[in-house]
């Protein structure tokens, strides 16, 4: 049987995987933040979620990432006041990639290509 090291070594030597993988990294790294500040100050999900007005199960989900829906910024920022942290949102620009540069040729490219 196969550790779990092993098994996601194995998965992500698959490109098709890895590259789904690279996807959700964003938001697995927010997850982990919040399970962090979490065990940070010694809370439970129950007690999250008594601080916060809710139900252990609407923490659990939010802390999973698998709900059906998003947790609203305002219950983002209940969350992470409950925990003693502050929320941040931030747009972060994308480095720009080759295929991003070559997306649309430039009009003397074109000319070029045609010639």
């Amino acid at each position: 049987m196969l550790t779990h090291k092993q098994l996601r070594t194995k998965a992500l030597a698959r490109a098709d995987v890895k590259a789904e993988y690279e996807k959700l990294a964003d938001e697995f790294s927010l997850l982990d933040e919040f399970l962090k500040a979490r065990a940070a100050q010694g809370l439970t999900q129950a007690q999250v979620a008594e601080k916060i007005g809710t139900t252990q199960s609407a923490v659990a989900r939010m802390e999973s990432g698998s709900g059906k829906h998003s947790p609203s910024l305002a219950t983002l920022t209940k969350y992470a006041d409950a925990l003693g942290c502050k929320l941040e949102v931030r747009l972060v620009r994308r480095p720009r990639t080759v295929r991003n540069l070559t997306a649309s040729p430039s009009p003397t490219t074109r000319k070029r290509v045609a010639a």
